[in-house]
């Protein structure tokens, strides 16, 4: 089990979900439509859970893909408990229990977690 090839992937999910959330304020089709912006931050994380998943399991096919899905998607969090909220959230007025209160972090912890899982179950289990 590689740790640090873990949290890296958890590190580069978040960047690449970030960069989709701030990225969209550019374009004003996308900032007014919050359902297309989630669907381009759900293809977005899909594209970059998937090839991560792949790095990862290039050398070490043994850890199950629920477990390298959940610690990828458990550092994305902290990450946004140490940096989203405090410096993106807060200052423009919201707070800790708002941002974890939404259903859609949950819903992109949940997706990232059985998009490893998915890419697990076809590709490297089979191969077992």
């Amino acid at each position: 089990m590689n740790y640090v090839k873990m949290l890296l992937a958890g590190l580069f999910v978040w960047v690449c979900v970030s960069a989709a959330f701030y990225l969209s304020v550019l374009f004003d089709i996308i900032n007014h439509s919050f359902n297309i912006n989630l669907l381009i931050v759900l293809v977005i994380m899909f594209l970059s859970s998937t090839n991560l998943a792949s790095f990862y399991y290039k050398n070490d096919p043994k850890k199950h893909g629920l477990l390298l899905g959940l610690g990828m998607s458990i550092t994305a969090v902290l990450l946004d408990v140490s940096i989203t909220v405090p410096f993106v959230e807060i200052p423009k007025g919201s707070s800790y229990s708002h941002f974890f209160a939404s259903p859609v972090i949950w819903i992109l912890v949940a997706f990232n977690t059985a998009t490893v899982y998915g890419y697990w179950k076809l590709k490297i289990k089979p191969k077992k």
